[in-house]
């Protein structure tokens, strides 16, 4: 008899996981299919820096055990300015969350098979995906198949539902440190904060951060899309080390600071754009298959869980019909969980993404003036996708900016 499930997830990340915790707690068989070796789990795919906010941790049930530090407050940082905003959240270790997530799952009785890495789909008579091959020429089959492997995409682009682009991929590495001074007279105080910093110097055409987790440590990192920015600001042949290590050299914050040397280093990649298409007959994207990565502030482990939820709730809904009907028609209902529930406003949220990677340094400094003059909730409504709050971040002086902008997506959708 074949090896048969309910539901095959490919990939025990945290969009992954979910689902499968998920369906597990509604009864259904379940199997994860995870490339990685059990022992030492998430050595390879540790690459989050990990910061969430409480909406999520109260919706998943987080337990204070995988948080390293919990957080009072958002800092934004321009080249000489800063914009502090009251916001708690929490910094995770990131692998003891991943491994939480297992034990979570295990517990509601989802199998997990390890080095498994997904090669390609089983492709049915009717065209349609019955299952999944791994670890070389093993076989599995269900109703459902869901990729929550990444970027990697395997399933998703062998079915024609990825849209990956390689020119909206952002890069990023991070360092955990010590020695890092938090209170530096010079700077904001990032005692029990999560800070970002819009610099070109540093991070052409992204950002830096530094993430408190207690006492005097601190991940600290950055990434980058390599758009116009990254061109017009970057230092030719430089790597995304040399900008790390530039920033650590030249900031007094880490005068003293070392390396954990315990803490591998975390590197990973993203893609900040619009979804394509996110499932067909019997199969669903989720997390950054698809992308849902936040593309203003690179929060994933939030939008990624919840769109292993919302395809949780899709499969159930397939499976628990009179006729259970798993056709692309009856999937649809994923893609339109996702657009209302995981990332609404998606769009406007990106518009307003790129605008700011195009921003040059200057205007970061008076954006921090902006952001004090504007109502409290301005922040949190331009992060929304709320327009008339990005509007009001607008001068008469980004005009130019504004029209650079409107000429290179016409030159992108011309070539």
């Amino acid at each position: 008899m074949p090896d048969r499930f309910d539901v095959i997830v490919a990939g025990a990340g945290p969009a992954g996981a979910q689902c499968a915790r998920d369906l597990a707690q509604r009864g259904y068989d379940v199997v994860v299919l995870e490339a990685e070796a059990e022992d030492g789990f998430p050595r390879q795919s540790n690459k989050s820096t990990a910061g969430t906010f409480p909406s999520m941790m109260a919706s998943f049930g987080v337990p204070d055990d995988v948080v390293m530090n919990y957080t009072d407050d958002v800092v934004l940082e321009s080249p000489n300015d800063h914009y502090v905003q009251h916001q708690p959240g929490a910094v995770l270790e990131f692998a003891e969350f991943k491994r939480w997530l297992v034990e979570e799952g295990r517990a509601e009785g989802a199998t997990y098979r390890f080095d498994a890495r997904v090669n390609a789909p089983i492709i049915g008579a009717d065209d349609t995906i019955d299952g999944v091959r791994y670890a070389g020429d093993e076989e599995v089959y269900a109703d459902i198949v869901v990729d929550a492997t990444g970027p990697a995409a395997p399933l998703a682009k062998k079915l024609g539902v990825s849209d990956l682009q390689r020119d909206h991929q952002a890069i990023g590495v991070e360092w955990e440190m010590a020695g890092v001074q938090m209170d530096h007279p010079d700077y904001a105080d990032l005692t029990d904060t999560m800070m970002l910093r819009l610099d070109h110097t540093y991070a052409p055409g992204g950002y830096s951060w530094v993430f408190h987790t207690g006492g005097d440590t601190a991940k600290v990192g950055l990434c980058y899309i390599q758009n116009e920015s990254h061109e017009r600001y970057g230092r030719d042949g430089a790597s995304i080390d040399d900008y790390l290590h530039r920033w650590l050299d030249e900031d007094p914050r880490f005068a003293d600071a070392e390396r954990i040397t315990e803490k591998q280093q975390h590197r990973g990649s993203a893609h900040i754009q619009m979804p394509g298409s996110l499932c067909t007959d019997g199969f669903m994207a989720v997390g950054d298959t698809v992308p849902t990565i936040d593309p203003l502030w690179g929060e994933g482990i939030h939008k990624g869980m919840k769109s292993g939820r919302m395809a949780a709730i899709t499969a159930d809904r397939c499976f628990t019909e009179a006729d259970p009907d798993t056709s692309a028609e009856a999937m649809s209902v994923y893609s339109k969980l996702w657009h209302s529930e995981v990332a609404p406003r998606m769009r406007e949220r990106l518009l307003m993404t790129e605008l700011l990677y195009l921003t040059p340094n200057e205007r970061y400094d008076r954006l921090m003036d902006d952001l004090r003059a504007a109502a409290g909730d301005t922040l949190a409504k331009v992060n929304a996708g709320d327009v008339g709050a990005m509007l009001k971040l607008f001068h008469l002086g980004d005009v130019g900016l504004l029209a650079k902008f409107a000429k290179e997506r016409l030159r992108e959708r011309s070539s």
